[in-house]
């Protein structure tokens, strides 16, 4: 009896210490994951949801269980919308916390000058942009489908409206140069031997008047207009086009997909504005595993009180992406394990589709013009509303 009584003191001795150890405290301490994104500057409207959304993604996560039982929380950095700052983060953020991967930047101005510190040795970053193209093998992935795909599907829907002759405006900074790069080729296209670009210009993101270019753009005779900016620019291309009396339905990035935006230039809005966007917008019908996804994904939005516009669509499938990863591998995980598992994924299902890295065409992005479907604003509803089948074909 005196033995049995020694042995279980022992035994509750040994679980005291245990749960009192260094490794024990550790085990049971939330996993961090870095991410950055612009809480402030011209990218904020769509990086501030960004950052409310990680929130939202801390709560499902770990409501379904964390990491094999661990919580995860999220440490968001605020770049400022300034590319410098993003690298400073990033440069401070491997140096100090030694991640296998970090969710972000928000912008593909951003993404363009952390890319390069990352791609070759880690650790994975998964850029929040569409806007850049990461090169198959690096260790930059690139969330929802690329501009490479939207800014055909934009122009293929033009296309079948019957409005060919398009006026062209774009950006000089990263996210105007990647579709402007793209137009020849897009013109080039056998479906769209019938179309042309009747005019094209470019402006600086910081200007505040575009009236120049719109009195063009106005007299070029166009039936339609493709604008490419986000955030703020988007804002003076809108209200430039305004006050020079253009009504030509307007094409834009679906960077600009957000109710902050669209209900601020309500004022100025053209009578029909369309984006090319990803699926995650509205609840499909039917079953299967983006169906799935998206029904927890909207339960989600809607306790938090938000909408699904482009900000929470693009931090959700590749968080959840490398969560997965670290739910399989654990979170002692590297770069290159974490990298190895995501980019071997064929058939994850997501919000806006289902999911094939092995895709050399669509590598590091794992969607491509499939799971793009163009929108319209409808400003008496308040919302964005679907006009067309995949990749931008009329229904």
């Amino acid at each position: 009896m005196l033995r049995t009584l020694r042995f279980c003191v022992a035994l509750v001795v040994g679980a005291l210490v245990a749960a009192g150890s260094p490794a024990a405290h550790a085990a049971d301490a939330p996993f961090e994951i870095p991410v950055i994104t612009s809480l402030t500057g011209p990218a904020a409207p769509v990086g501030a949801t960004e950052g409310q959304m990680a929130g939202v993604l801390e709560s499902f996560i770990n409501g379904s269980g964390g990491i094999k039982g661990r919580p995860v929380k999220f440490v968001v950095y605020d770049d400022g919308s300034q590319p410098q700052q993003s690298v400073a983060l990033i440069t401070q953020i491997v140096q100090q916390r030694k991640p296998a991967a970090i969710i972000g930047p928000a912008s593909a101005t951003m993404c363009g000058a952390t890319a390069p510190i990352l791609a070759k040795t880690g650790p994975v970053m998964f850029c929040l942009s569409p806007g850049i193209r990461p090169e198959p093998g690096s260790y930059v992935l690139s969330s929802s489908v690329s501009t490479a795909d939207t800014a055909p599907i934009l122009v293929r829907y033009f296309r079948e409206r019957g409005w060919t002759r398009i006026a062209v405006i774009t950006s000089t900074d990263a996210t105007g140069q990647d579709v402007d790069k793209q137009l020849d080729g897009i013109l080039a296209m056998p479906e769209n031997k019938g179309v042309a670009f009747v005019i094209r210009e470019h402006f600086n993101p910081t200007d505040i008047s575009v009236s120049a270019q719109m009195q063009r753009i106005r007299a070029s005779n166009a039936q339609a207009l493709l604008t490419w900016s986000t955030g703020t620019p988007f804002g003076t291309l809108l209200r430039g086009a305004h006050d020079a009396g253009i009504d030509l339905p307007v094409g834009a990035s679906n960077g600009n997909m957000t109710f902050l935006q669209v209900t601020q230039y309500k004022s100025f809005l053209p009578r029909e504005l369309y984006f090319p966007g990803a699926r995650g917008f509205s609840l499909e019908p039917g079953r299967g595993g983006v169906h799935d996804a998206q029904v927890r994904y909207f339960a989600a939005l809607k306790a938090a009180g938000m909408r699904p516009d482009i900000a929470p669509s693009l931090i959700w499938d590749p968080t959840l992406l490398v969560i997965d990863a670290y739910r399989h591998l654990g979170t002692e995980a590297s770069a290159d394990q974490v990298r190895g598992y995501i980019t071997g994924l064929k058939g994850w299902a997501g919000v806006d589709g289902i999911y094939d890295f092995t895709d050399r065409e669509h590598a590091n992005r794992g969607l491509g013009e499939n799971a793009g479907i163009m929108y319209r604003w409808d400003p008496d509803a308040e919302r964005f509303t679907i006009v067309s089948k995949v990749a931008g074909y009329l229904k």
